[in-house]
């Protein structure tokens, strides 16, 4: 991997931390408990608190990504085998590695260690 892609792929990480980040914080703001004495009905407290646990699910899920997306960055700056699938060794597609910056594993091997 070159240094413009490189460059690429760094861009392409931070600005990916930085839209999750915004996303779990404007979650976070539709996750506060229903209060009991609030006056809504009961179809709709239900509903709320359905909404809550799918964007609780959400901001955990969000998270996730962010850590696995600041570990590829930190394996991009230090790790001179980034990009290099872990399991074969062959490099992973500039394209793969733009979508999922995260991924260890090339196509092939990801889809075969899922089975």
């Amino acid at each position: 991997m070159n240094d413009k892609q490189k460059e690429e792929l760094r861009n392409k990480i931070k600005t990916e931390i930085k839209s999750l980040t915004k996303q779990v914080k404007e979650m976070e703001e539709t996750v506060d408990p229903v209060k009991p004495d609030a006056a809504i009905g009961r179809l709709s407290r239900l509903d709320t608190m359905l909404n809550q646990g799918i964007n609780k699910s959400s901001i955990a899920q969000s998270r996730q990504r962010i850590l696995n997306l600041e570990d590829a960055l930190n394996r991009l700056e230090k790790d001179s085998f980034f990009g290099e699938c872990e399991e074969c060794g062959e490099d992973i597609p500039l394209a793969r590695l733009l979508t999922l910056p995260e991924s260890r594993y090339c196509v092939y091997c990801a889809e075969h260690l899922e089975e």
